[in-house]
């Protein structure tokens, strides 16, 4: 059985630009869950941060999330992040434990 891989993204908006992050993130949810690879696609907002945000993440593999960063969607989130966030946002990538 194959293990699916969870990630944790998390993204800082910069000053001001925190409806713009939500905006963004919430516009990858309907093509990201479309992909067949996609299992969950959950952005957040982290209410102990201002302008904090995580997406939790499910993919089948890791080949189908190489093939959700190429794209248009993702290549236009992108784009837009760089423009709006205050450092680049991080990615976590994580898997389960083997049964001892």
């Amino acid at each position: 059985m194959t293990e699916t891989l969870v990630l944790i993204a998390e993204f800082q908006a910069g000053p001001g630009q925190e409806d713009a992050l939500r905006d963004a993130l919430a516009a990858m949810i309907a093509p990201s869950e479309a992909e067949a690879g996609c299992l969950g696609y959950r952005p957040l907002i982290d209410p102990a941060r201002p302008g904090a945000m995580i997406c939790l993440e499910e993919w089948r593999d890791n080949a189908a999330l190489e093939s959700h960063f190429q794209t248009p969607h993702f290549k236009n989130v992108a784009r837009v992040l760089d423009a709006i966030l205050a450092a680049p946002f991080t990615l976590r990538r994580l898997t389960g434990t083997a049964a001892t």
